[in-house]
């Protein structure tokens, strides 16, 4: 049986990841490839209640207020019950599986809360964690969707003021998001992760330029 594919779409919030996993998943209809689209968190209360205390900030209002190993506790068994219940069988049929957040938003949002002297430690047991002791599977291409902090910031405002939803305790927190984007350079750096700049200073690249860059590293990945 042929073992499915994993791609992660990752990056600050409001770094077009939602929007830039549909765009991929277009692709994949266009070269009649089977897929599934996957969002993490779920928000499904079954299997992501403590995230979502977490995020409410009924732990405490500032992220630091749950430590890195219990908060990405949290989130890793959310994506194993969803692996669980849901994916698995799609994954183990060939599908090519595409990630919006994965076990790298782990690797990133709360990495960022730890001295960097414990950062190698953390990802060592993250990894490990998630992939060996849980073996949920490992993806097979992150795409790091780059944007400045305060950009991401800033965006994230606009969103929720568009939509009328609350900033989650990640979102609402500037000094977080740079130091998280601090954290995700380092871990695109140390794993190989394919970076991608969506922003030129304060402007947005096209999502269509975006993704057309994006289906590039997608396509090099199937044909390998």
């Amino acid at each position: 049986m042929k073992k499915g594919m994993l791609i992660t779409f990752e990056g600050l919030d409001a770094a077009g990841k939602d929007t830039q996993t549909k765009l991929a998943a277009a692709y994949l209809e266009k070269r009649n490839l089977p897929y599934r689209l996957l969002s993490f968190p779920t928000y499904d209360g079954r299997m992501s209640a403590l995230v979502q205390m977490y995020l409410r900030g009924e732990f405490g209002s500032d992220p630091k207020a749950v430590n890195a190993y219990a908060a990405s506790s949290f989130f890793a068994m959310d994506r194993y019950a969803s692996y669980m219940t849901d994916w698995k069988k799609d994954y183990e049929r060939g599908a090519v599986l595409l990630a919006n957040r994965y076990t790298t938003s782990n690797a990133i949002h709360q990495l960022s809360k730890l001295p960097e002297a414990e950062w190698e430690g953390f990802l060592n047991w993250l990894y490990d964690y998630e992939y060996g002791l849980l073996g949920i599977p490992k993806p097979d291409r992150v795409l790091f969707l780059r944007v400045p902090p305060a950009l991401s910031f800033r965006m994230a405002e606009k969103r929720c003021a568009e939509t009328g939803a609350a900033k989650d305790i990640h979102e609402s927190d500037l000094r977080h998001l740079e130091t998280s984007a601090k954290a995700a350079q380092y871990v695109a750096e140390r794993d190989g992760w394919i970076t991608v700049d969506c922003a030129a200073g304060e402007v947005y690249r096209t999502r269509e330029d975006i993704a057309a860059e994006l289906a590039a590293y997608i396509r090099e990945l199937l044909d390998a």
